[in-house]
């Protein structure tokens, strides 16, 4: 069963995905760590909603694509106890069409998503096998799997995360930790807004209309609880219905 206090990361809280996802895990009860590299002030605004509804949160900032820094601020974090559900949440996009997409835009989206994953998740790894229950949750993208113009270096990288999140999940699945991936499609996010017209969205997706953050955070909270305790080494698609 689930220890308490319950310590949860989300890397990229600052975003609306890792907005929304922070505060569903709040109101299950965990203490959220809200993290985020360039945007420490819009952490540090989700923590404050997030504390004046009496929910326990912290901003935290660091690099995830750095190995030593990031190892040094989850040690800080670890003193207070183990961070038993990690959502892997942040990312970049650098899209260009591949004929002139540069070796900057190739591996700097690849240093967030792939290097990021483990960076933060090689660290919290032990001490969940210790306390015998951890959630690793990490956002792919339906890019991943079924690819997008544009974007052959995001597809790339989360496409790599699908499959360690299904290789981890054989090495922890006696330890009593699960770890699965969560894909959305189109969501309502700064980044889709303006991008997508209601034809665009209508011809793309079967349930002709764009997901939202809420969606996904409540399946990536339903994934974080003890009520998915048999589901581990998965990528759930959540994309209304994109083939």
């Amino acid at each position: 069963m689930t220890p308490a206090p319950t310590f949860a990361l989300v890397t990229g809280g600052s975003g609306a995905i890792g907005a929304a996802i922070s505060r569903q895990l709040a109101a299950a009860g965990h203490f959220v760590y809200v993290h985020s590299h360039s945007n420490l002030p819009a952490a540090q605004a989700v923590v404050d909603e997030l504390t004046s509804g009496g929910a326990h949160a912290r901003a935290i900032g660091f690099d995830v694509t750095d190995a030593a820094g990031t190892r040094a601020a989850l040690e800080t974090l670890l003193e207070a106890g183990p961070i038993q559900i990690l959502v892997n949440n942040a990312g970049i996009h650098d899209d260009a069409v591949f004929p002139a997409m540069s070796a900057e835009q190739w591996h700097s989206v690849i240093d967030v998503s792939l290097h990021g994953f483990f960076n933060v998740t090689q660290p919290l790894t032990m001490p969940m096998i210790r306390s015998r229950w951890g959630r690793i949750i990490t956002i792919s993208s339906v890019a991943a799997i079924m690819g997008n113009r544009g974007q052959v270096n995001y597809a790339a990288a989360k496409g790599a995360v699908n499959s360690a999140t299904r290789a981890l999940s054989l090495e922890l699945a006696s330890r009593g930790v699960t770890v699965n991936a969560v894909a959305p499609g189109l969501i309502d996010t700064p980044m889709t807004q303006g991008v997508f017209d209601a034809d665009a969205v209508a011809r793309l997706v079967p349930m002709k209309r764009i997901g939202t953050p809420d969606e996904v955070a409540h399946l990536v909270a339903f994934l974080a609880s003890d009520h998915a305790s048999y589901i581990s080494g998965q990528v759930i698609s959540i994309n209304g219905g994109m083939a």
